[in-house]
Formats: C-alpha cells, structure tokens, sequence
C-alpha cells in the first residue's frame, strides 16, 4: 500500500469515506462529460428495449471513478451490482458459480480485470456472448462438456492497464470508455459536494479550488486532502477551510503548489545530482531512489510526465528544463540526445 497523500491508490483510510461520498446517479456525476451523456442514452435505449445494456470496458489511472461509474450504471438501471476484482477470481469455478447467482439484468463488476487468469477467462467469454458457461463433466476419453445457461448480464471491467488485456477479451466489449483526469474545475466542484458531505463548518470556493489544483487530476486525491485540510482548518481555523488554510495543510503534509510531495523531489533531485538529469534507466533509478521499478513507473512517473518534468527516451528518463527550473538548479549545457549526438540544452 503506498501511504503518499498524492497516491492515486486505493487505501484503507479511504474505503469507508469513498463509499459515503459517491455520487448515486450521473446527474450527480461531476466530469467525464462525453462518457455521461453517451452511457446515457445507451442506458435510456436499454430500458426502452428491456434488454441488458452491452458490456462495458473502463481504463484510465487509478481514482477516476470506475468503481462509482458502474455502481452508477446498475442504479440508473434499476439493477443489482456484484462488486469482485481479477485476482480474487483465482480458479474457472470460482466464476462459476459467481455468474450462476446473479439475476436477470445484474451488473458483474470486475475491477483490475486484466489480472484475470487465462482458463478464468475462457469461461467468461462464452458467458459474455452467449449468457452460457460450459462445464467439463468427467475426465480423460469419457470427458464431456456441458453448457449451462446463466442469467443475462451486464459486465463492467474496469483496468489500468489497458495494453495487458487480451485481444480476445477486449474484442468482446461492446462499449469501451477511457476516462481522463479531471480539470482544477471539475475536481473544485466535487470537493465542494464532499464537503458538504464532510459536513466542514464553512468551505470557501478559494480553499475548494487550492485543493482542487493539488489533486493531480484525481477525486480520490482530491478527496484525501480534503479530509486532512478540515482536520487542520478544525484546529486552526475554527472549522474555516480557506485558500490559506489548505495551503498550509497541504505544506505540512508535504505537498507544494503543483501536488508534488517529497518523494518527487527526491526522484527529480536524484536523477539531476548523480546522473546529470539523465538519461537514466529504470533499474538503476530504483536502486538509487530505493523503489520498486514497477511503482517509479506506474506511481510517480505518470504526473511528473503530465505535467513536463521528465520524458521517456529509448536510453532511458530525462530531466526536462522545466524539472531544473522548478528544483531550482542550473542545468548542463548540453546533454546527450537520443541518437547519441550533443545536444545543447536550453538555458534557464
């Protein structure tokens, strides 16, 4: 579990006020707007025809709201949903006879559905397309298979990792959405309806907003700062979560004005002190930093590359001179570019 505030990760500090925080139905839904209105009126089309809506595939970074969007989708439809994720499936019976206890229109919910193992889904996909699983009955030369019917359902997957899906599996969704991160905007107006939630005594739009731009594009960030913000404002503020008090909340939790923490800065300082800026390989960005290559590349890289402070090269990360600017150092003169010729950089 990784314990950053900045974590676009699920903790356990978050499972119980994330529930309470969700919104019901896509009215409430703040961003996502092209994905709304879509999922609206297949949902609208669907209840017209009494038909379970196509299945549904979900990508995007962690903490965008897949796991809300699908709660949404069984509401609109007036449907149960089953929440489980790919690793908890672990054998072809296990889905079994999760398919066999649903009911006629129910939402399966599949989270981290790429970690699905290969014989579970080979079951899924007659499931899938023929609301059918096929059983083996007895082994060796005597071995027959048996298909058994199960309730039509509607599948929502939902994943980070779009490229580790199956061709196969992917090919057999019928709507597929990627969800993108938030804008200051949006993720100010749900923190505004969290608080509301949170009961905070009184959230000024300027401390929503400060928040909000700290985020990193994120609701579930957005949300865990929001909570640390009115435990401080609480204390200090008499319950008053202003621009400043958020401000000073968040610099004691170690977040500056671009959402970055301590973790980030010591990444981008590490690879400007010991390697110039770069280029650096993974490997050895880890063993210097002293995290998993698999974190540094799925955690810290994607914000730092959102927002221009490091690229991908075929030799490996680079500082850009953006991430000299804001650590405050002077950057070389000239770096190597990627075909191996000098480059020289520009000055700042």
């Amino acid at each position: 579990m990784d314990d950053r505030i900045v974590s676009s990760l699920s903790r356990e500090d978050d499972q119980s006020v994330e529930t309470s925080l969700r919104p019901r139905t896509l009215r409430e839904y703040v961003g996502q707007t092209e994905v709304k209105e879509s999922l609206s009126i297949y949902i609208q089309a669907a209840l017209a025809r009494h038909e379970p809506l196509d299945h549904i595939l979900l990508y995007g970074p962690p903490g965008l709201g897949k796991t809300t969007l699908a709660a949404i989708v069984a509401a609109e439809m007036g449907q149960n949903i089953r929440i489980t994720s790919g690793p908890a499936i672990e054998k072809p019976g296990d889905l079994a006879a999760m398919l066999s206890n649903l009911s006629e229109g129910d939402v399966l919910f599949i989270d981290e559905i790429h970690r699905l193992s290969r014989a579970v889904e080979e079951v899924l996909y007659p499931a899938m397309e023929d609301f059918a699983i096929d059983i083996m009955i007895g082994k060796g030369p005597t071995a027959r298979s048996l298909r058994v019917p199960v309730p039509r359902f509607t599948l929502i997957g939902a994943t980070t990792r779009f490229g580790m899906l199956s061709a196969p599996l992917r090919d057999r969704f019928g709507i597929v959405y990627r969800l993108e991160l938030y804008t200051p905007e949006e993720l100010s107006a749900i923190v505004t309806r969290s608080a509301g939630l949170l009961k905070v005594k009184q959230a000024e739009p300027e401390g929503m907003l400060e928040i909000a731009r700290r985020s990193r594009g994120t609701p579930r960030i957005a949300n865990r700062m929001l909570r640390r913000a009115r435990d401080y404002a609480d204390v200090m503020n008499d319950g008053v979560l202003s621009a400043r008090m958020a401000d000073e909340a968040l610099l004691m939790n170690g977040v500056d004005g671009l959402g970055l923490d301590k973790t980030d800065r010591a990444m981008l300082a590490s690879m400007m002190d010991k390697f110039g800026g770069g280029p650096v390989g993974l490997d050895t960005l880890a063993a210097t930093t002293g995290e998993d290559p698999g974190t540094i590349e799925s955690v810290y890289e994607p914000y730092l590359m959102q927002i221009g402070f490091i690229m991908r090269t075929p030799r490996g990360r680079i500082c850009t001179p953006a991430a000299w600017s804001y650590m405050k150092r002077e950057a070389p003169k000239a770096v190597a570019a990627d075909d191996g010729t000098e480059q020289t950089r520009m000055e700042l």
